[in-house]
């Protein structure tokens, strides 16, 4: 069962760190298309809003998955425990907080995760609609 360890340690906090870098790339992207964007170039709302929401939705599933896959490795971390006691025969007080120690070190990264894409999503999305109601007043 040493295989659960190392996939929480390293296979679901790995991901959870990339899925971070992802939303961060995202939002920089995001952000210089916005600050270079020329309104007056679009004469259609549709290919503006377009292009004001690409990759929006990756920001967005990431913030709402992050949680999950933290939460899936509470679930492994707190399996492994349970484990490892019934293995050993024994209760252990040591053994049972290191267990729980993991399975919590990865709800928290989930959450870290989370937090910081959702607030980005929606301030994106306020960031569009600003776009969008301005593109509005100038073409009618």
């Amino acid at each position: 069962m040493d295989w659960i360890k190392y996939t929480v340690d390293y296979g679901i906090i790995g991901l959870l760190i990339l899925m971070s870098i992802v939303v961060l790339a995202i939002v920089i992207e995001r952000l210089m298309v916005y600050r270079n964007l020329r309104l007056d170039e679009f004469k259609d709302k549709r290919k503006l809003e377009l292009e004001l929401t690409g990759n929006l939705h990756l920001i967005g599933t990431v913030g709402r998955n992050a949680p999950y896959l933290g939460l899936l490795g509470t679930v492994l971390g707190i399996m492994l425990t349970f484990y490892d006691m019934g293995a050993s025969g024994r209760m252990d007080a040591g053994q049972i907080m290191v267990g729980l120690s993991l399975a919590l070190k990865v709800t928290a990264a989930g959450l870290l995760v989370a937090i910081p894409a959702v607030t980005a999503y929606n301030l994106l999305q306020r960031r569009v609609k600003v776009l969008v109601t301005n593109w509005e007043i100038r073409h009618g």
